[in-house]
Formats: C-alpha cells, sequence, structure tokens
C-alpha cells in the first residue's frame, strides 16, 4: 500500500507541478504568465496576469506539497480546487473527454489529489516522518470541503469576457 500512494501522489503531484511551472516560467512548451494572463482574461479571470500567477502557484505548490505527502489535507485541498476551477471555467463546455477538450483529465487529478486526504500519504511520507497523522473522513472531507469553498469563491469572482464584437467597439 505504501508504494501504490507514493505513486499516486507522485504522479499527480508533479503532473500538477509540471503544468503549474508551464504557467509561471514558460516551461515545457508553456505559455508564461503572459500567454496563460490572456488565456485567463478569456476565461473571465480579470486581471489575467494575476489569476494566472496565483493558479501556477497553486498548481506548483499544491503538486509539491502532495508529492512529498507534506501537509497533505493542505496539498489536497489546494489540488482539488485548482482543478475545479479548471473542469469548471475551461473544459465543462466541451463534455467529459479530454480528446474534446473536456473536463476528464481536471476531475481524474482533483478527485486523485483528494483522496489522498481521506487515506493519507502513507508511511513513505514527510507528514509519517514528522508524526502528523492527518488522515481519515474528517481530514478528507475537511479537504473537499475547502477546495469546494476555494474553487467556488475564485468561479463567483469571474467576469464574463467580453464579445468579440464588444471589445472592438
Amino acid at each position: 500500500m505504501a508504494i501504490g500512494l507514493l505513486l499516486l501522489r507522485l504522479t499527480v503531484g508533479l503532473t500538477l507541478a509540471a503544468h503549474g511551472t508551464q504557467k509561471l516560467f514558460g516551461w515545457f512548451s508553456g505559455p508564461g504568465l503572459d500567454g496563460t494572463g490572456k488565456g485567463m482574461e478569456m476565461l473571465g479571470f480579470l486581471p489575467g496576469r494575476r489569476h494566472a500567477l496565483m493558479a501556477g502557484l497553486a498548481e506548483v505548490g499544491g503538486g509539491l506539497l502532495l508529492a512529498l505527502g507534506f501537509m497533505t489535507p493542505v496539498a489536497a485541498s489546494v489540488v482539488f480546487a485548482v482543478m475545479l476551477v479548471a473542469s469548471v471555467s475551461a473544459h465543462l463546455k466541451q463534455g467529459f473527454f479530454i480528446t474534446s477538450g473536456g473536463y476528464e483529465y481536471t476531475l481524474i487529478l482533483g478527485v486523485s489529489g483528494v483522496s489522498v486526504a481521506f487515506t493519507g500519504p502513507g508511511v513513505l511520507s514527510l507528514d509519517t516522518l514528522l508524526g502528523l497523522h492527518l488522515e481519515g473522513a474528517l481530514w478528507g472531507a475537511g479537504a473537499m470541503l475547502t477546495g469546494l469553498v476555494g474553487g467556488a469563491i475564485q468561479l463567483r469572482g469571474r467576469r464574463r469576457a467580453p464579445t468579440p464584437q464588444a471589445a472592438a467597439a
């Protein structure tokens, strides 16, 4: 079980951290802050560059915390929140499957991340090394609820992106 949880944490956490570096630094053929900021503005997150910075930091920070198994419920709630926002704002309208730009991928990352708050990070984690026992139904539900609230706050702050006709006027 320990190796399975380690593999799950490393895969989800490092994948999310890599996505964050695409946003922040343009690594791995990413758009960087300016390109991500423009995309965020098209999704209604204004100012776009600030939202790109926050999303990138959440992905890198939450992903690394999850990969390390450190402060696992915090990591899980951040991962869940950022994937909820991505799912609803960018992918929901395209349906489920990623081949059509759907939310399949973000759903898997978000639910996988928050699942670790329920199970705990396993013995091969910093939480265990430090004697922190932050797992179980209460911690998992708390991480999920915190992620839902955090994601909902971000989504509530969105503004409708201007139509091309309004932008031209």
